[in-house]
């Protein structure tokens, strides 16, 4: 059987079945799910008008086999470049079409970023999945409750939390191509008011060669990768209504890389990361009160036959916000952030520069009124290099028999000029402002037919002033404008207790505007990023031990851009469309508490392209064994 019969052979499934993957598992659309990253404080769907996803525990207790880039890549308007690339390779995540470092990314609510970093975007590969229990993605303007960088949305990775008796261990162990091995042991519980989880993962790979290898013979060398991560977090009742979690989480990874698209090379990198702090929560009647201190130290270096690369940086994080419930319909909730960034860099004007922000914000909620619930909030933004600016929100909502809502989120966000863009040795500029955006969106989410079928369709659409690029006089300015719009549907159908269907289809596009000799000159830029993503679901809950599930995956062609060692001049490129078709399975037994399973990711073996120059998985598997005792 060929390839394109096996694929066209699923997506006849798909119709034909209208369903799969059990009840308990991602229900991205549900009104009745509690979240915490749309407010800061837990609310459930239904009473706010923000759109916002969930990866839950279950589906990450299902992704033994998939690091963190893959997981993200599997969800609506969220593409993951270099996600099915050589495992040790960067990965960049364009949420609704934008480019990385306008997406937040947080770790139990506090940002973490990469101060050295071109963008500041943060490196994903030095986060493990084993130690998350569960991702909330908040799509849209975000800078009103979460500051810089949210323009395009916001990530909120929560990490794996106590067990419910004083001590349980839990450890897993996977093989697969490539010769890949993924190692995790840990213990968590809780007894007498405390609860505490610690763990540690290892991961180790061949790889495949970085660069995709069009010589005769072939000979491009495998490009290895592999990680350590340690983390131990603790949450301590000091007093009614009053707990303490300390946290500390360690990760270090090492890889190889090539010279470049079609070039092998011998380069060596290293990373690692530090994060370690605390947050104090208080609670009281109708309210609430989170103070917390957060340190994260980024070290990277890369050395090839040219040289040595070091970037390092730190960022000190301070917050304290409280919400207070007046009755039933009116929510405030305020609060103050401060953060002061620090780039390792000798060669940098000033020395090893820095920069603080610090952004009082307050937020007023409205709800419950005859179906109605408002927020509106706004930020004060200022910065220690260009200043001061303000943000703002406007997020209306209307539910209707706690069945259908209708939704609008009218906002503002802004991104903070990176230290390596005002003070970096190359082409850097003091004189940066702030990149400053508007989104406008709307949309309905439904449970409807007696909670069988979840539904949610969005429009949006955003604009970005001030974009900085490295302009006509060789250094960093403010002088582009993009503009992108997007749609994103997502139904979802529950047969019974054991059959789900989950569909997304997303369509984005963009364009810049840049000036060019005094004129306007406008192009389609949404480079690497298709306009059109569609992705089927498929999961059946066999008996109560044993689980299977499919997934396909559909990418429409791209656009990229080649940079021509014999021109010395970048050429565009178009990349093909592709299909991927992946599929797990899981049994249980001993009570649940082993679990063996299997991954099997591009089962067709379809050869496609991400990053043009460079390779891509054929056919890859995992396999092993979970434990929890």
């Amino acid at each position: 059987m060929s390839r394109t019969t096996l694929v066209w052979a699923l997506v006849s499934l798909c119709s034909v079945q209208m369903a799969l993957a059990q009840e308990d598992s991602t229900k991205a659309t549900s009104l009745s799910e509690v979240v915490i990253t749309a407010t800061r404080f837990p609310e459930k769907v239904s009473e706010t008008g923000k759109v916002i996803s969930i990866i839950s525990r279950e589906d990450i207790s299902r992704a033994a086999g998939k690091d963190l880039a893959q997981v993200l890549n599997e969800q609506a308007g969220i593409i993951v470049n270099s996600a099915y690339s050589n495992p040790g390779k960067d990965k960049s995540i364009f949420l609704r079409g934008a480019k990385p470092d306008y997406t937040l990314l947080l770790i139990d609510g506090v940002l973490v970023s990469d101060p050295s970093g071109a963008g500041g975007a943060f490196d994903i590969r030095l986060f493990p999945v084993e130690q998350i229990e569960r991702i909330e993605i908040l799509k849209g303007a975000q800078s009103t409750l979460y500051g810089s960088d949210a323009i395009a949305g916001v990530i909120n990775i929560i990490t794996k939390k106590g067990a419910d008796k004083p001590a349980q261990v839990y450890g897993n162990i996977a093989a697969g191509s490539y010769h890949t091995l993924k190692t995790g042991i840990g213990i968590n519980g809780t007894a007498e008011g405390t609860s505490y989880n610690i763990g540690f993962t290892h991961y180790q790979t061949d790889g495949i060669s970085e660069a995709e290898d069009t010589t005769a013979a072939k000979s491009f060398d495998k490009d290895g990768f592999s990680e350590n991560a340690f983390n131990a977090d603790f949450d301590v009742k000091v007093a009614k209504g009053l707990r303490v979690k300390p946290y500390f989480r360690y990760s270090y990874f090492k890889g190889d890389y090539d010279g470049g698209s079609f070039t092998d090379g011998d380069g060596k990198y290293t990373a690692q990361l530090l994060t370690t702090g605390v947050q104090a929560a208080y609670q009281f009647g109708r309210g609430s009160l989170t103070a917390f201190y957060d340190y994260d130290e980024i070290d990277r270096n890369f050395a090839d036959m040219y040289g040595a690369y070091p970037y390092s940086g730190n960022k000190k994080t301070l917050e304290l916000y409280g919400n207070y419930a007046f009755g039933d319909h009116v929510q405030l909730l305020a609060g103050i952030h401060y953060d002061k960034q620090k780039m390792n860099d000798n060669a940098a004007t000033p020395k090893n520069p820095t920069a603080e922000l610090t952004s009082p914000y307050l937020s007023l909620f409205l709800r419950k009124l005859g179906g109605f619930n408002l927020e509106l909030g706004g930020r004060y933004n200022k910065h220690s290099s260009y200043g001061d600016n303000f943000t703002w929100s406007i997020n209306p909502s209307y539910t209707i028999n706690n069945a259908v809502k209708i939704f609008s989120n009218y906002a503002s966000s802004f991104k903070a000029p990176s230290l390596s863009s005002l003070f970096g040795p190359y082409s850097a500029n003091p004189d940066l402002k702030p990149e400053e955006s508007t989104t406008l969106e709307g949309g309905i989410q439904a449970t409807i037919l007696k909670g069988v079928l979840d539904l949610r369709a969005v429009y949006f659409n955003r604009e970005i002033k001030n974009v900085i690029i490295y302009g006509p006089s060789f250094t960093m300015v403010n002088l582009d404008k993009q503009k992108d719009h997007g749609l994103e549907i997502e139904p979802t159908l529950y047969i019974g207790k054991k059959l789900t269907l989950k569909v997304f289809y997303a369509y984005v596009d963009g364009k810049v505007t840049t000036q060019n000799n005094g004129k306007d000159s406008t192009y389609s830029n949404l480079i690497r990023r298709p306009k059109h993503s569609v992705g089927v679901n498929i999961g059946y809950q066999v008996t109560p031990h044993f689980y299977v599930s499919t997934q396909l995956s559909n990418y429409s062609k791209r656009s990229d851009l080649f940079y021509n060692m014999a021109t010395y001049a970048q050429e565009p490129v178009t990349l093909s469309a592709y299909t991927l078709w992946n599929a797990y399975a899981e049994y249980a037994f001993l009570k649940n508490h082993l679990r063996l399973f299997a991954d099997l990711k591009n089962i067709t073996g379809t050869k496609f392209t991400e990053v043009y120059g460079y390779s891509t998985m054929r056919f890859n598997m995992m396999a092993g064994l979970k434990i929890t005792i």
